[in-house]
């Protein structure tokens, strides 16, 4: 939003270092949120943040420069981050660019007449069903500036505008739903009738992670604190044959545990977050995900791949075999749930059980020392197994391990 940023720009006049900023961006920016976050309450402070942001209104170049300076390193941040996590974005672009669509917006909402003043001066928009005031939403300042729903209106006509999308997902955390009701509300107001397909995913927050670095959590420190972790458990057990590389299989069975400790419940729900649970190989997590794929894989390495053509599926009797099987078969079912309400967890938990289900057929069905026919029938299923395993892991962005 703008107030933050306008507080930081002030601050970092204050309290900033061009050095510190260049080597580490967010941390340095979040120290010095931090120190002037002391002084907000502060008439001063205050004021010069107002001019700041009026500033920036004004497209005065001075201000400018620090606002893109501030934007810039702190995308090459991200894009480093998000590349550990295999996320990549095709475009950056907040509501922050739309300070003069904006004014074309609240131009737009006065013809249509749906822009209304307020005593104090304000522009409000009237969301009641009964058209007496009783929902409304603010969308322009008493200085006839813009509001962050304003720019977020903008933004989203310019986008839809551009790149004419089959839906526009907004992925925010919930304290933020009521806005984007607001927003999507106003749309329909306007005659946009794409903003049906305009929709808020929500999340909930972590409790109770703790890093070393204290109380605020940096998802880099996480991330580098889960790949320690990780490579620490795969040394200390004995089994660990010799990996190719072990501190990439480590970065990428760690980002496992977190991803499924993320998505295991509704994304909506705040939890509470434990290293120990995240990161037991036993038990649901992405860990064991991870193991039963890297089990499945070597039994490939050892046995060689079946081929289909020539498997009797007479020889898949056993109640463990059918298990699988029937498993199996609801995945199209499972995706179908998780594309329709935007929840990853009907995959994971349906990726969890299929990883017991294969635990138990490995125990009693077993490849080595059967009848032919029937281990080249075992193979098959447990190649299958493995296949749909691998597919629902890449969904959720995590990368299948082979060994580990």
């Amino acid at each position: 939003g703008q107030f933050p940023l306008c507080l930081l720009g002030v601050g970092f006049q204050t309290f900033g270092n061009k050095e510190k900023l260049k080597s580490s961006p967010l941390q340095h920016l979040f120290e010095v949120y931090v120190q002037i976050n002391k002084a907000a309450e502060d008439e001063n402070t205050k004021k010069l943040a107002k001019d700041f942001f009026r500033k920036l209104e004004e497209r005065d170049e001075q201000t400018l420069s620090i606002w893109k300076q501030f934007r810039d390193l702190s995308i090459e941040e991200y894009i480093q981050i998000y590349k550990r996590l295999g996320v990549h974005f095709d475009e950056y672009s907040g509501e922050s660019f739309y300070q003069e669509k904006a004014q074309e917006v609240l131009k737009m909402l006065e013809d249509k007449g749906l822009l209304q003043k307020t005593i104090k001066g304000t522009g409000i928009v009237d969301l009641s069903e009964k058209k007496d005031l009783s929902t409304v939403s603010t969308v322009m300042r008493s200085d006839g500036t813009s509001l962050y729903i304003t720019r977020d209106l903008a933004a989203a006509i310019d986008r839809m505008n551009k790149h004419s999308c089959d839906s526009m997902i907004y992925v925010t955390d919930k304290s933020q739903s009521n806005h984007f009701q607001h927003l999507f509300q106003i749309l329909k107001l306007m005659g946009y009738d794409w903003a049906e397909r305009c929709q808020h995913v929500s999340f909930g927050l972590v409790q109770g992670m703790k890093t070393r670095r204290g109380e605020v959590i940096f998802l880099e420190d996480v991330l580098n604190e889960v790949r320690s972790r990780m490579l620490q458990n795969m040394t200390s057990t004995k089994t660990t044959k010799e990996i190719n590389d072990p501190v990439e299989t480590a970065e990428k069975v760690g980002l496992a545990a977190l991803i499924i400790q993320d998505f295991r419940g509704l994304l909506s729900s705040d939890y509470q977050f434990s290293w120990d649970r995240a990161l037991q190989s036993r038990g649901d997590t992405g860990v064991f995900l991870q193991y039963t794929h890297a089990r499945l894989h070597s039994l490939e390495q050892i046995h060689g791949n079946a081929e289909l053509a020539d498997v009797n599926v007479a020889c898949l009797q056993e109640p463990d075999a059918i298990s699988v099987l029937q498993h199996l078969l609801r995945y199209d079912e499972v995706l179908y749930r998780s594309s329709q309400d935007l929840q990853p967890k009907h995959i994971v938990s349906y990726l969890l059980t299929l990883s017991h289900l294969v635990a138990v057929a490995h125990r009693t069905l077993p490849v080595k020392g059967s009848a032919p026919e029937v281990s080249q029938a075992r193979l098959c299923l447990f190649h299958a197994a493995r296949s749909v395993l691998a597919n629902g892991m890449k969904l959720l962005g995590i990368t299948p391990v082979n060994q580990m």
